[in-house]
């Protein structure tokens, strides 16, 4: 407990020891001038005699006590963190299985999802193709992120891989790696960020690049939660690639897998709407924050609950209040 005019304790501890000395003086004479006028006996028992007074004498100091403006700092549960949403634009995201596209209903869920998470949530956004890039840095200004989503394109090929590595090396603001082919692993002193989750909305159709399952892994030794929303249908469609005609599907398997290894889950949806209404069920951590809370008006309340019980006491057992 911390007092923000920590002076007034002092001035509480004078007061009270005043205030009691006064008492145990006033009683000492009180009793003296009863032996002396020979009613020693008619005294009453001294539970009767004292805590009355004694209730009002203790609602002083704890009273005082308030006027020092207490406060306690306790842990506040609330959804608190970074997340960083990464979306697939290869070339199979342009595919219109899902209208407007994949793309397309991907970035109305997010924009939807960022909407509906409170200022203590800064949210960053990621794209990858054949690499990753960071288009935006985690904020706490959620306009910015939506921005950051409407301008995002489609082309090039898929590398999840990579896209897990730059979004840990945002978390943790430190390039992460995965050792070469050949080379043998090596340990990442990544640090541990339970509080932040990386969403990741694609087709699950991987072209190339980093081992998907070890840069999962090293986000989960990293405590980061990985979950993953399919967009797409299992039946697919057909994309025009540089003159050819490719045909692309959903692939759960890989999304499902990189969400277990790192304790999240894997959303799947089939349409815009459903896709809208699956990143409402994506979990986000609840963390605990330490917020100080002000106790004066529980001591207020203590000294008037001392004074009220003091005073009816009195006048129960002796006629009057003082």
């Amino acid at each position: 407990m911390t007092f923000l005019y920590p002076a007034v304790i002092g001035v509480a501890v004078l007061v009270g020891a005043a205030a009691v000395a006064g008492y145990v003086a006033l009683q000492r004479k009180r009793a003296d001038a009863l032996k002396k006028a020979g009613f020693a006996t008619l005294q009453k028992s001294r539970l009767r005699q004292h805590l009355p007074y004694g209730l009002l004498l203790a609602a002083l100091p704890v009273m005082l006590v308030g006027l020092a403006r207490p406060q306690a700092e306790v842990a506040v549960p609330r959804v608190a963190g970074t997340v960083l949403l990464a979306f697939d634009i290869s070339n199979s995201m342009s595919a219109t299985d899902v209208a407007p596209s994949r793309l397309g209903a991907a970035q109305e869920a997010a924009k939807a999802f960022v909407t509906d998470q409170p200022d203590s949530v800064d949210v960053g956004v990621l794209v990858f193709g054949d690499q990753a890039l960071l288009t935006q840095a985690p904020t706490d200004d959620h306009a910015a992120a939506v921005a950051a989503i409407g301008r995002v394109t489609p082309s090039g090929g898929t590398s999840l891989g990579q896209a897990i590595l730059v979004a840990l090396g945002t978390i943790t603001g430190k390039p992460v790696s995965l050792p070469a082919e050949g080379q043998a692993p090596t340990t990442q002193d990544l640090g541990y960020w339970p509080s932040a989750t990386i969403v990741v909305f694609s087709d699950g159709e991987e072209t190339g690049g980093p081992d998907v399952q070890a840069a999962a892994e090293l986000a989960a030794a990293a405590g980061v939660r990985i979950q993953t929303v399919g967009v797409g249908t299992a039946k697919g469609a057909t994309v025009e690639v540089d003159g050819f005609q490719l045909g692309t599907a959903l692939d759960e398997t890989l999304l499902t897998t990189v969400a277990q290894v790192t304790g999240g889950a894997y959303q799947q949806a089939g349409d815009a709407d459903a896709l809208t209404d699956s990143t409402k069920s994506i979990d986000l951590r609840l963390t605990t924050e330490k917020e100080p809370i002000e106790l004066t008006a529980g001591f207020a309340a203590a000294a008037l609950l001392l004074l009220t019980l003091g005073g009816l006491l009195g006048v129960r057992w002796h006629g009057r209040i003082v």
